[in-house]
């Protein structure tokens, strides 16, 4: 889980030290256990979507060091754990001497995973695409994921909880396209609304 080697490669290719402590840090607060999906793998399954669209990036280095950190910080009540990420990761970029704008974009890619706001540019829109590939996956992976995601809000009383939760899910059904780039929206748009609407039905 959360590949040490992958880790070093990433590194790397951003001409950067090996940071060795961060990635160990990295691997803490995903461990933590108020946590049942957004772990370390979650940050494995979006590593091996990445892998299957490298070629669609303009910069996949910016996607991939951006999706190391954006559940970084996570807690269940918090409005800011996507600000939060994307701080740490502007920080640990700037300490390691990253050129501004490349910081610059790697927060808007963490920033994108709010799915509140327009995404612009190609790269926002793969980050985007594989941050909300599991609404996409198999029944059985995704009825697991509804269960994970309440267990990380197993404190709300399921009365309050099935509203907001029908809230979110009734958010991306009333898109026009819940994927915007084609690749995600060919290969995993049909089955997302079915999942979806699966799951509202069952609340």
């Amino acid at each position: 889980m959360m590949d040490l080697e992958r880790w070093q490669q990433l590194m790397g290719k951003l001409d950067i030290s090996l940071n060795e402590d961060t990635y160990h840090a990295l691997v803490k607060v995903y461990s933590e256990k108020h946590r049942r999906y957004h772990t370390g793998a979650h940050i494995d399954a979006t590593l091996k979507h990445l892998d299957t669209v490298t070629d669609l990036a303009n910069d996949s280095c910016e996607i991939e060091i951006a999706l190391w950190f954006h559940d970084a910080i996570y807690k269940p009540f918090s409005a800011s754990n996507e600000l939060d990420s994307a701080v740490w990761a502007s920080n640990f970029l700037s300490d390691n001497e990253v050129a501004k704008d490349r910081i610059d974009r790697v927060y808007n890619l963490i920033m994108a995973t709010l799915h509140t706001a327009e995404t612009k540019g190609n790269d926002q829109l793969l980050m985007v695409g594989i941050d909300l590939s599991i609404l996409g996956a198999k029944p059985a992976v995704y009825d697991q994921f509804e269960k994970d995601v309440r267990y990380e809000y197993k404190f709300v009383p399921y009365f309050l909880y099935r509203k907001k939760r029908k809230e979110i899910l009734d958010s991306f059904l009333e898109r026009d396209r819940i994927y915007q780039y084609d690749f995600f929206y060919e290969k995993l748009e049909k089955q997302a609304k079915i999942n979806l609407k699966n799951a509202i039905d069952s609340l």
